[in-house]
């Protein structure tokens, strides 16, 4: 088994970390609040690092689920960053949503050390990450790519390559303008019935196996209907990625007027307070609207 080190303990970091311990890899961990890594440790074993650089020192790969761009750039360059303990050939895998360019200029960063970078934003959320069951979306190096994707299978349901540096995030902000325009149109959904006096679960449990079924409506019309909010992706991060969305948005030429729509209704959301609400808490501004 691989010796690896991971980078970020927060909510998704955390168990993803400890899957690679449970299947059978030499894990070192690295977290900028010392306190969590030490818990980690405690309870899953491996060894606690002081620096990134540190904890890649050896290690074939370096996986990263860390916080956005400037946090990305933090852990992977200097002195102490990740890549200056890390040998060629060796293989960086980054977890984290962040834009493309950051991506691309890491990835030169690394190529010009010998190191291998493969981007792999995930989806799937605390659950995905707690059960093992994340989408993994790829950008890189074929060659890079499949030896990763051994070590990726720890934690992932789903793990594939769609392209050169870079294509990871890209599809990962697919992914984020898909959700984004799903949960306006379920909160919709669901706040249309309450005002029309449905029974909004009786109404969901006819409409979800149809046309209008989806993951969000399976997963969290229970806890939209209930107003609880205390669990799953925050509105805070969703912002974070939403904007990542709408600068590729610019580069790219795209049109995305409805996200950008979204994007300003989790903004209210923030202003009500619910930063880190779950970002099915769309709901929670329709019915604050209607009062």
């Amino acid at each position: 088994m691989a010796g690896v080190a991971f980078l970020g303990l927060g909510v998704m970091g955390y168990p993803m970390a400890g899957h690679l311990v449970r299947a059978g890899h030499e894990v070192t961990v690295y977290n900028r609040t010392a306190e969590k890594a030490e818990r980690w440790v405690a309870e899953h074993g491996g060894r606690l690092a002081a620096t990134p650089r540190e904890a890649a020192r050896g290690a074939a790969f370096v996986m990263a689920c860390v916080g956005n761009d400037d946090d990305l750039r933090d852990v992977c360059l200097g002195p102490e960053g990740a890549f200056a303990g890390m040998a060629r050939g060796s293989i960086f895998v980054d977890h984290t949503t962040v834009s493309a360019a950051v991506t691309r200029a890491l990835c030169a960063s690394a190529g010009e050390a010998g190191i291998a970078f493969v981007d792999a934003p995930v989806s799937g959320g605390q659950a995905g990450a707690e059960n093992g069951q994340l989408v993994v979306m790829c950008g890189g190096e074929e060659a890079a790519f499949e030896r990763a994707a051994q070590i990726v299978a720890a934690y992932a349901r789903t793990c594939r390559r769609l392209g050169q540096s870079g294509a990871g995030q890209l599809s990962k902000m697919v992914n984020q303008i898909a959700i984004a325009g799903l949960l306006q149109g379920l909160s919709e959904a669901l706040h249309f019935a309450e005002k029309a006096g449905l029974d909004g679960r009786a109404v969901i449990e006819v409409i979800g196996g149809g046309a209008a079924g989806s993951w969000q409506m399976t997963n969290r019309y229970e806890t939209m209907l209930d107003g609880r909010f205390d669990h799953g992706f925050a509105v805070d991060w969703m912002r974070k990625d939403l904007g990542i969305c709408l600068a590729a948005a610019e580069e790219t030429g795209a049109s995305l007027p409805v996200t950008a729509l979204v994007d300003q209704f989790y903004k209210d959301v923030q202003n009500m307070g619910g930063g880190r609400w779950d970002t099915s808490s769309l709901i929670e501004r329709l019915r604050a609207l209607a009062r």
